[in-house]
């Protein structure tokens, strides 16, 4: 399979990725820089409020120790109207414009192919992004060889990518209700209270917003570590702006605000 990757890489000879510092671009972006000459690769991430900084940071970090070649675009979600709504099909809003910028962004630097990580699991759930991508040509090599998430993690391993378990992360829109007005504060509301619990060593989190309540999500077997820190979760959620703190008894569930 890494070799049937590899093959498709060689053919484009010379290719931009959107890169997002996710496990999935982080994949392709390495495997497409062991295999093609690296002024061949260009890594495009965009910095924007849609993004937490800590992932942002990190993305920067994989790119600069890896010395590999990037540029970088500043975008502003919040400008469309139908993210900062938070309308149900604001993904297709706003890749579409994202994927516009980082289309230029690649054409200005003499890239003609355009790839993202979209992998076989994103084919199997809602992702009115991908709509978008499509209308823009952005050539998805992993979902097409059929590479699941589960495989770019083995093979990252492997090949020595550190984060290889990272939990996957999304935008920051995806913790509010549809139709809820999205602002900085807001988004940087969600993104300060998971932070708090990634502190108590908790990896995989999401904190839902219900007007002014905090709806924790953590996997079951993280509950207990909640619970025992339950005082000072309050009072750091609390601090950030919330009224009331709820932990979610079903668990962390992605895509939740789509059923």
């Amino acid at each position: 399979m890494l070799e049937d990757l590899k093959e498709e890489l060689k053919k484009l000879e010379k290719v931009a990725i959107c890169f997002s510092g996710g496990i999935d671009s982080s994949f392709l972006l390495f495997v497409a820089n062991k295999v093609l000459p690296r002024e061949n690769v260009l890594a495009i991430i965009a910095n924007g409020e849609m993004v937490p900084r800590k992932d942002y940071d990190e993305a920067i970090e994989f790119l600069k120790e890896n010395d590999f070649k990037f540029k970088e675009i500043i975008y502003k979600p919040l400008e469309i109207p139908e993210f900062r709504e938070n309308r149900k099909d604001r993904c297709y809003y706003c890749k579409k414009k994202l994927m516009s910028e980082i289309r230029k962004e690649a054409n200005k630097n003499d890239f003609e192919n355009l790839l993202d990580g979209k992998n076989a699991d994103d084919l199997k759930v809602y992702r009115p992004g991908n709509k978008a991508a499509e209308e823009l040509g952005i050539i998805s090599p992993l979902a097409k060889l059929n590479f699941y998430k589960k495989d770019i993690r083995k093979y990252s391993k492997e090949l020595g990518i550190k984060f290889w378990d990272k939990p996957s992360n999304s935008c920051l829109a995806t913790r509010f209700l549809y139709d809820t007005t999205l602002t900085k504060e807001n988004l940087k509301m969600v993104e300060s209270s998971e932070e708090v619990i990634k502190e108590l060593g908790i990896k995989k989190v999401r904190v839902r917003e219900h007007n002014e309540i905090a709806k924790i999500e953590v996997e079951k077997e993280n509950f207990e570590i909640i619970l025992k820190h339950k005082g000072f979760i309050v009072e750091k959620l609390k601090e950030i702006g919330f009224k009331y703190i709820t932990l979610d008894l079903e668990g962390i569930k992605s895509g939740n605000f789509d059923k």
